[in-house]
């Protein structure tokens, strides 16, 4: 396994983590409600990881991260991932979920048909729970039947995976929801 380095940086939701190995991200750890929390999830989830400063790359990752959550279209498509210790068959699922565009949805089944059999729709449903790179590989635009958001398992549980959305759905057409501006605006009260 190459080694793994990481960084905490903050954003509108609060702190996030970043673990990164030569191959590509390896993790991203949504805000645990304080700076040292968020550490030290990313510590028991990498306890092979090293606090590092990011290279340039990794920089311009966390810059589009911190933009994306404060309002900003950010398309991480190009962003190489190191899920090599991961299933096959999460890899697939990942792949056609990194196709979701930016303000759009698919459902647990949407995928599982992509994959040949919607009799997988519980196992795609277990794939996203298990998602080490969230936001870069884009779980949160994966969604139940029922027109329920489905689950989500980032700190925050569901309210984050609908603000991620409200924030994406406001430069994918559609119509403005409860959380449209929450993000950027207690982003910018922050830092002023």
């Amino acid at each position: 396994m190459s080694e793994q380095s990481f960084a905490i940086f903050d954003t509108a939701l609060g702190h996030c983590g970043i673990v990164w190995t030569s191959r590509g991200i390896a993790g991203v750890n949504l805000p645990e409600g304080s700076e040292e929390k968020t550490r030290a999830r990313v510590k028991k989830r990498f306890p092979e990881a090293l606090e590092a400063p990011p290279s340039a790359d990794v920089q311009n990752i966390i810059d589009e991260v911190i933009a994306l959550i404060a309002g900003e279209k950010i398309d991480f498509s190009y962003v190489t991932l190191d899920h090599a210790p991961l299933p096959e068959f999460s890899k697939r699922v990942y792949e056609i979920v990194r196709t979701i565009p930016i303000g759009q949805t698919l459902t647990y089944g949407d995928v599982a048909k992509k994959l040949g059999d919607v009799s997988l729709s519980r196992e795609v449903g277990q794939a996203m729970g298990r998602n080490p790179t969230p936001i870069i590989m884009p779980c949160h635009r994966v969604v139940a039947a029922s027109g329920k958001t489905g689950g989500f398992s980032a700190p925050g549980g569901v309210d984050t995976k609908m603000k991620l959305l409200s924030i994406e759905r406001r430069h994918g057409g559609h119509a403005p929801t409860l959380f449209d501006d929450d993000a950027a605006f207690r982003y910018a009260a922050k830092k002023s």
